[in-house]
Formats: structure tokens, sequence, C-alpha cells
């Protein structure tokens, strides 16, 4: 069974249709650029496919199992709930890096979602703020980076963690000194969060594991470069293919 391993996701919920077209074209040029081009970018391909290959024993000996057995024991309405409170967790730094990139105005509306969905939301177990025409966003201190010019960088592949790039690596941890979990004083309860949530995020990636064909490593890094590019742009790409 392939894996697939990125370490951002447009939302905690199913892939969106945005990355589902990143990872049905995986081998189309990079926005226009030369095959090569983004081959340049790997200069770390061995010890990268070798963190990869870790990734996927470890992914295939426990992360997935947990995750399929989540699916299997936990209740949906549970698991939404664990999923909705994760994502009110979630859009604390989402606002906090809508801030830094001067989108005040979703800035006020991720506010908006966390004071809701932290009170009428019970702690964020239910999300009333989306029904109340609050738009989930998803922003992180390495789309930050991208924003104000940050280029990606060589491709990296982190252990456990999967698909990234030096940009967004040191995105990566400053987004986790900045997540609440981090300062839980409890380490059983710190690292037992944690694990649910990965556990979590590993269930929304299981309808996505058919689409990996051929070298699982080249699909998921061209995705993983393509992906992260649309989230930097908001979904503004160059069209390689121009006008018809």
């Amino acid at each position: 069974m392939k894996s697939l391993h990125l370490t951002r996701l447009p939302d905690r919920f199913p892939l969106s249709g945005a990355l589902l077209i990143c990872l049905l074209a995986p081998t189309a040029p990079l926005y226009g650029q030369a095959p090569e081009t983004v081959g340049d970018r790997d200069p770390f391909v061995d010890i990268n496919r070798l963190i990869f290959g870790f990734n996927e024993y470890f992914d295939n000996l426990l992360l997935r199992p947990a995750a399929i057995a989540y699916v299997n024991l936990v209740p949906p309405p549970m698991r939404t709930g664990v999923n909705n409170f994760f994502g009110n967790v979630d859009d604390l730094n989402t606002m906090a890096n809508n801030l830094l990139q001067g989108k005040i105005g979703d800035a006020v509306s991720d506010c908006g979602r966390i004071l809701i969905n932290s009170t009428v939301g019970i702690g964020g177990l239910i999300d009333v703020a989306s029904e109340l025409g609050l738009e989930k966003h998803q922003e992180d201190f390495g789309q930050t980076l991208g924003v104000w010019g940050v280029e990606p960088g060589p491709y990296v592949v982190l252990p456990i963690f999967g698909a990234s790039s030096v940009r967004d690596t040191f995105g990566f941890v400053i987004d986790s000194f900045a997540n609440p979990v981090y300062y839980l004083e409890d380490d059983k309860v710190r690292i037992s969060t944690y694990g649910v949530e990965r556990v979590d995020w590993r269930t929304g990636l299981m309808q996505a594991e058919s689409l990996v064909t051929g070298d699982s490593y080249l699909f998921v890094r061209e995705a993983q470069f393509q992906s992260r590019e649309y989230q930097v742009r908001d979904g503004e790409i160059d069209d390689p293919f121009g006008d018809f």
C-alpha cells in the first residue's frame, strides 16, 4: 500500500479540489517551469528518499493502522467533533498569519470563528461559525514567508511529518511553538493530544491514497510543490497553457 505524506493541506477536512488537481497532474511542469528546474530543487534527493522510505514504513506500521482503527471504532459525530476541536486550535495560528500577511478582514473573521466556536461551539467541538457564514481559512508561517517573497528553497522530507521545503520547515517550527498544545504542562496529556491530532490528520489523507501512481516519492514531491505554491498565491496561479 502506497502512502501519502503531505505536511500541509488546504483545510483539516478531505482534500480540496485544488489539491486534487495537483495530485492528478504531478508530472506537469511546475507552473510553466521546465522539468529540470523542478529537479534542481531537490539537491538532497538521496537523504530525502531514505527519510521518505522510513516515513512509509512508519506510516504502514503505525499511523495508517491507527487511522483505520480510528475510523472503524469512533462514531462519525465524535470524529467530527475532534476534527472541529483541532480546527479551532488551528484558527489561532491562521489568524496570526493572516495578520502578518496583511489580510485584516480574514483575520477578523478568524477571530470571530474562534470566539463563536470556543463558546457556542462548546470549546470548538461544533463548528457553529461555518454555519453562520464565517469561512474557515488555512494559513501558516511558511505561507506567510512565501507572501513576503521568501522562496521555498530545496525540497526537504522531514521524519514523520513528510514533504516540506527549507522555507516551510522553518515555518513549521515557528507554527509548532505557536500551537497552544505545546504549552500543556502535563507531558502525557501533551503527547496524547499530539497523537490524536496526528491520527485525525492522517484520516483526511486516506481517500487520496489511490491517486498515488508510479514513483510515490516523485509524485508527492511534485504535489507538494504545486499545492504550496497554490496556497501561497491564494489560488491565483499562472496558466502554463496560456489562452487557447
